[in-house]
């Protein structure tokens, strides 16, 4: 067996919403590099287009497409306007970092209407189609706040862990019409949303120290995972939770004991 051609995604075509910057674009770029064309939507539309640019540079199909994943009928109208759809990426995500007691009514709603329901109208759309065509791969970006939390994040990680629960109810639904799901959860990533935390040294040093490689991760390293869920080497793979943390959720406190 040619165990390469497992990871060929030829003549297969993605939709990566979010893919304007951080992890969407740097999956987006994986995708195509892997034979995918791609479909880069984002809420930045020179973001978008700017993806489908560097894709097409690396002499790779890409379209762009301006997308809020926050208006339904704008996500529906997306995913039926693609040609094809074999492998759907949903990566956007929004945080506002406050104890709970200290959240707003219009906070937690901003967080839940991108994070959830945003999340929920990209991966229906995405679904019915892929059913109705009897084949495809749904990634969802969650977070390892999916598992864990710290203080501040209460309402974000109830986001990722309730994205995650309808991954998996996904995967037991669609799997009998040949659809999977599954979902990746990246520890701490240089992207536009940890930049808040980047800015801090002592703050992203604690970070880097917490995961097992004492270092943060770069959006690249969130590209081999995608390539093997949207492909067929992952064709027995589905309502899984891919951690991709460094070691974050396997390390223990941030004490190093005498040995």
């Amino acid at each position: 067996m040619d165990t390469r051609r497992l990871f060929d995604l030829s003549g297969r075509h993605a939709l990566v919403i979010g893919a304007g910057s951080g992890i969407g674009a740097a999956v987006a770029e994986g995708l195509a590099g892997a034979g995918a064309s791609v479909a880069c939507a984002d809420v930045v539309p020179a973001a978008a287009e700017a993806t489908a640019a560097a894709i097409a540079a690396a002499g790779r199909m890409a379209t762009a497409h301006a997308l809020d994943l926050r208006d339904e009928a704008a996500v529906d109208a997306l995913v039926a306007a693609q040609g094809a759809l074999d492998v759907l990426v949903c990566t956007p995500a929004i945080n506002v970092r406050k104890p709970l007691l200290e959240m707003s009514g219009e906070e937690f709603s901003r967080v839940i209407d991108l994070n959830l329901k945003g999340s929920f109208h990209a991966l229906r759309a995405g679904g019915r189609r892929m059913a109705a065509a009897g084949r495809g791969s749904i990634i969802l970006f969650s977070s390892i706040r999916a598992l864990t939390v710290e203080p501040g994040q209460g309402v974000y990680a109830a986001t990722k862990a309730g994205a995650l629960q309808m991954i998996r109810a996904l995967a037991a639904e669609l799997g009998p019409r040949g659809v999977r799901a599954n979902a990746i959860a990246p520890g701490v990533v240089e992207t536009p949303l940890t930049a808040p935390i980047k800015a801090k040294p002592e703050w992203y040093r604690a970070y880097a120290e917490k995961s097992a490689l004492r270092r943060w991760a770069q959006p690249s390293e969130m590209v081999g995972p995608a390539v093997y869920l949207a492909s067929d080497a992952s064709s027995y793979v589905t309502g899984t939770l891919t951690i991709v943390d460094g070691g974050w959720t396997a390390v223990d406190g941030r004490f190093d004991p005498p040995l």
